[in-house]
């Protein structure tokens, strides 16, 4: 270590002939991405962002209302999806007076629309891509066509009544 450097050694522009800068090391960006759905609050924390016990935690999490994830060592982690879930539980068994039972078939119910709403958009998705298909073979059987024959048209006929009077 020289005098001029500190604790960690030579300083930016030391110890390079020159005076150049040293290059720098920087972090490694992680190699995961944090979603509303990534399991990260431990129970005392979850409990505390929802202002529930967490006892009532533990409770919901028995009878299926919200189930978090868990670690290899069974501790329950909860996500921020998790967490507005628990919310929405308080708001409707404290200010709708709905029961827990009440509770569970009604995030059911959601669920399970959602998964319909995704299911028919796969199915679209799905069915745009067949017509899209069916509209470039339609495309090719007309691109195939012969363009130097001329279809044949009979000749119209006039529905028209004239009447001849010769002239006298």
């Amino acid at each position: 270590m020289t005098p001029d450097s500190g604790p960690i050694g030579p300083g930016i522009g030391e110890g390079l002939p020159g005076g150049a800068p040293r290059a720098r090391r920087t972090a490694a960006p992680p190699q995961y991405v944090l979603t509303e759905d990534t399991p990260v609050y431990v129970i005392s924390v979850a409990a505390e962002l929802s202002g529930l016990h967490p006892q009532t935690l533990r409770q919901y999490d028995r009878l299926g209302l919200v189930c978090p994830d868990r670690t290899a060592g069974r501790g329950r982690r909860y996500s921020s999806r998790d967490i507005q879930q628990l919310r929405e539980v308080q708001r409707l068994s404290q200010d709708e007076g709905i029961n827990l039972a009440g509770i569970k078939r009604i995030i059911e119910l959601e669920n399970q629309v959602t998964a319909l709403q995704s299911r028919i958009a796969e199915l679209v998705d799905s069915l745009e891509g067949a017509a899209s298909a069916l509209r470039q073979r339609e495309a090719a059987v007309h691109a195939s066509y012969r363009r130097d024959l001329v279809p044949y048209q009979p000749p119209t006929q006039s529905s028209a009544l004239v009447v001849w009077r010769p002239k006298r």
